[in-house]
């Protein structure tokens, strides 16, 4: 057989059976590839590799990786690509990590593909604050240069456990953090077809050299070709420690050793316990724990909150008067936050001006007097932070004394140890402010009442701009006499939810949920509602509830019914296979303006706030209590007067419920005595 027909015989038997014999080695098509999890090939049987330690944090293992030797974090390319010597040229990384504070201008590492003869970088992924960077080297498309891609507004450096998922074909690349939305990015270069990686090597956490080495913890490290992860890793609830393939030695914890064994592989932890009196919950506490000796329990702190961990379940027994607040006028909201390493903290929206609204301290075991803010019949406080910021917006209802109308955001001053204003925004008879933020953006929603005798109208949404340090309006809702908006999330999903009270004519109209897609708020569902005034969200298990105070049922054109305020507010559950809240339980209440969803021990409960029963606002509001099939059921019935809102708070000493009155300059403390 001649030369030429002996090169097509094999090229033919190369196409027909997908094969190449070269040297003994047969060579498949690249695409033909398992999960190759790059980590595991660090870890050698034996144990772990130099440079290489465990540690756990928040329950979860990770690797901490040391600076000392980066090659041995190294090892060939040919290890994982055993039948090809061509990266896929469509693929998908997935990643588990816990980063740290990275500095403005510091760049880490998550891996490098490096040739041997050179110091180019021939697939990579870095991270710097707020971004991430995907690597390639295109010989044909890049006349030999490195293409970086960058997705921005990457906020990863919070303490937690994130899993990102890169997906790459062509020239789209696809970047989704614990299963959210994912961030779409097109570029000129694609990434190429054919990039060898013959004499190769993969570096974990670093570019063969010290400088740039991550400084967090690595759980899981896997690169799927042909295909983009999504699908397999955003199945299960926890998307933040989501795994498709994670080594052996970070796995669940291993079994109890025989008495004469020891752990084959030994981890760290950075478990701190305080003794003593209630410390300060921040950032810098995180995964510290607190034991309370008085309460036997332990906590763990999760950066913000005191979170049980292991201590003696109590059950409510009764409720308690316990401290009798006088306050600057009547009061239609309150708002109970911690300021970190400064106290508890109440703010009263009271009606009228002078005096305005009050702050309160927790001192001693009492609410105290701590600042006064002038305010125009105030409705409500909203507490939030973004990054070290520390921020309290209010909400006006009425102008000032100059005839102008607005709501004021203030900021905490740590040198003053007050709240000083920051930016005043235009409003229309405010009603409410509502702070979340979604895929690391900041946000700040305020509820437009009414403006003159006009109730249809808009709401806004403003976005918080990091250069400029002011909320600008980012979108605009139609809404009816609305007084509340309540933010709440379910997997990836963001929602917003409004209360719509009256459109000129009528209560009974449709309040509205939206949720977030392509960078805006769509709506999801309407639900009838009767001079509706307050959403409570809130979860039992896995089960999601969303409850709606209705305060009263009028319309203009029917008759007048006998009592326009004995009327049910509504539960309502999400149905998964519906994707929509369908109806759960109605309970008869009087006027409701509120709903405060607390737990006591492995108890939950709801009370209400009841306001008027058409007769007096002398009504009782009720605790009730969840009972599984029976759903709320009503287990103590509370005197108050014109109720308008209630907070839960919790302190060394006890759980307490705090309530404002709308007809008394007087809100009072109850204390929560369990058995």
């Amino acid at each position: 057989m001649s030369a030429p027909l002996l090169v097509w015989a094999v090229l033919l038997h190369w196409a027909a059976h997908g094969s190449l014999v070269q040297g003994g080695k047969t060579w498949q098509h690249c695409t033909d590839l398992r999960p190759l999890d790059i980590l595991s090939e660090v870890v050698p049987a034996s144990g772990l590799a130099r440079g290489m330690r465990v540690f756990q944090v928040q329950g979860v293992r990770g690797f901490q990786l040391t600076a000392s030797r980066p090659r041995a974090l190294g090892f060939p390319a040919s290890r994982l690509f055993i039948h090809c010597d061509r990266f896929p040229e469509e693929f998908s990384i997935i990643v588990t990590l816990r980063v740290l504070n990275v500095p403005a201008k510091r760049n880490e590492y998550l891996f490098t593909l490096m040739a041997e003869e050179s110091h180019s970088v021939l697939v990579g992924l870095r991270y710097s604050p707020n971004k991430l960077h995907f690597l390639f080297w295109s010989q044909e498309h890049s006349n030999g240069w490195q293409t970086r891609v960058t997705f921005r507004n990457v906020s990863l450096s919070d303490n937690q456990w994130h899993t990102l998922i890169l997906a790459v074909s062509g020239q789209s690349f696809s970047l989704t953090v614990d299963c959210n939305v994912p961030n779409d990015v097109v570029v000129e270069t694609p990434f190429p077809t054919s990039l060898s990686v013959k004499r190769a090597s993969f570096y974990l956490g670093n570019r063969r050299r010290r400088k740039g080495l991550f400084t967090g913890l690595l759980r899981q490290l896997v690169l799927l070709p042909g295909a983009d992860a999504t699908p397999r890793i955003c199945t299960s609830m926890n998307f933040k420690v989501a795994t498709l393939s994670v080594p052996a030695v970070l796995q669940d914890l291993p079994a109890k050793p025989a008495s004469n064994e020891v752990l084959k592989y030994p981890y760290e932890t950075d478990m701190k316990v305080t003794l003593g009196s209630r410390p300060p919950c921040t950032k810098h506490e995180k995964a510290h724990f607190w034991f309370n000796a008085s309460q036997r329990g332990l906590y763990l702190c999760n950066g913000s909150t005191w979170i049980s961990m292991l201590e003696v379940k109590q059950r409510l027994d009764y409720v308690e008067e316990y401290q009798n607040l006088v306050t600057n006028s009547e009061t239609m909201g309150i708002e109970v936050f911690t300021i970190p390493k400064v106290g508890l903290f109440a703010a009263t929206a009271n009606r009228y001006t002078p005096p305005g609204s009050a702050i309160y301290k927790w001192t001693d075991g009492k609410f105290v007097p701590y600042q006064n803010i002038p305010t125009y019949q105030a409705q409500s406080w909203k507490y939030f932070t973004i990054g070290k910021k520390i921020f309290l917006a209010v909400a006006n209802f009425e102008q000032n004394d100059r005839g102008q109308e607005y709501s004021v955001i203030y900021k905490w001053s740590r040198r003053k140890e007050k709240f000083v204003t920051y930016q005043r925004i235009t409003t229309h008879s405010a009603r409410d402010w509502e702070a979340f933020v979604i895929e690391g953006e900041a946000f700040l929603a305020v509820v437009n009442h009414r403006e003159g005798n006009n109730h249809n109208i808009d709401s806004v949404i403003y976005r918080w701009n990091p250069r400029t340090g002011q909320f600008e309006t980012n979108q605009t809702i139609p809404t009816s006499g609305a007084y509340d908006w309540e933010f709440f999330t379910i997997g990836p999903y963001s929602f917003l939810a409004v209360a719509n009270t009256f459109n000129g004519t009528s209560t009974k109209i449709y309040s509205h949920i939206y949720i977030w897609l392509n960078g805006s708020f769509q709506l999801f569902q309407s639900i009838l509602t009767f001079g509706a005034a307050d959403w409570e969200v809130f979860h039992i298990g896995d089960r999601v509830f969303l409850a709606v105070a209705n305060s009263h049922s009028y319309d203009s054109r029917t008759p007048v019914p006998s009592n326009f305020y004995a009327i049910n507010s509504s539960i309502y559950e999400l149905n998964i296979t519906a994707q929509m809240f369908v109806k759960f339980q109605d309970l008869l209440t009087y006027s409701a303006l509120d709903w405060e969803f607390f737990s006591v021990g492995d108890d939950y409960f709801l009370v209400v706030a009841n306001s008027f029963d058409g007769f007096t606002f002398s009504v009782n509001s009720i605790i009730y209590r969840w009972q599984g099939y029976e759903g709320f059921v009503a287990v103590h019935h509370l005197p108050t007067v014109g109720c308008r809102d209630w907070e839960a708070f919790n302190t060394s000493e006890g759980s307490y419920l705090l309530y404002s009155s709308a007809k008394e300059p007087l809100s009072k403390v109850l204390k929560l005595k369990t058995t």
